[in-house]
């Protein structure tokens, strides 16, 4: 084999490993909402699952709740970041304000889904943006690293808990698959 041969075969593994990587930059995030996971605890019989996918290589974050039960219509919901310490502690809204596209508003009960390019400005609050460095790709880094290392959550605010009805940090998939709660 001539060093020409060997070189391309070095090139095309490089490259497998290159999209290997690509693919592997997915990962997702789950919640389970709840008015005694808000701060301060609360007595809310409403309850909720989310599901956070995020995506560095392709800069997305893929939003998905599930909710039921609140005291009082919806005002806001949205994923605040980045707390203090991991899984404690409350923070300033990341994500649009006061909440996020499209998702269901003045109800009690409500499924959402949407899509968000981290790219564009829209996808975060200016506030946020302005504290980790003032470009979207520093505030997506803050993001991403917040959800990675438990210092986010994701909550939703009514009339009757204006400061958040239910909440829940938001847990590696694997960690919920374990039995972990």
């Amino acid at each position: 084999m001539n060093l020409w041969t060997a070189f391309r075969g070095l090139l095309l593994i490089a490259g497998f490993a290159a999209s290997i990587s690509a693919v592997a930059a997915e990962v997702i995030y789950f919640g389970s909402l709840s008015g005694p996971a808000e701060s301060p605890p609360n007595p809310s019989a409403g309850t909720g699952t989310t599901l956070v996918t995020i995506d560095s290589v392709a800069h997305h974050l893929v939003v998905d709740v599930t909710f039921s039960g609140l005291g009082s219509p919806d005002t806001a919901a949205h994923i605040h970041c980045c707390t203090m310490t991991p899984f404690a502690l409350t923070a300033g809204v990341a994500t649009q304000t006061p909440s996020f596209a499209g998702f269901p508003a003045g109800v009690t009960a409500g499924t959402y889904h949407n899509e968000f390019d981290t790219t564009l400005t829209g996808t975060f609050n200016p506030s946020f943006v302005s504290a980790n460095g003032g470009s979207l790709a520093a505030a997506e880094a803050a993001l991403f690293y917040g959800i990675a290392h438990g210092l986010a959550y994701l909550n939703i605010h009514t009339g009757t808990y204006p400061g958040g009805e239910i909440r829940s940090f938001l847990y590696p998939d694997a960690v919920f698959a374990n039995g972990f709660d």
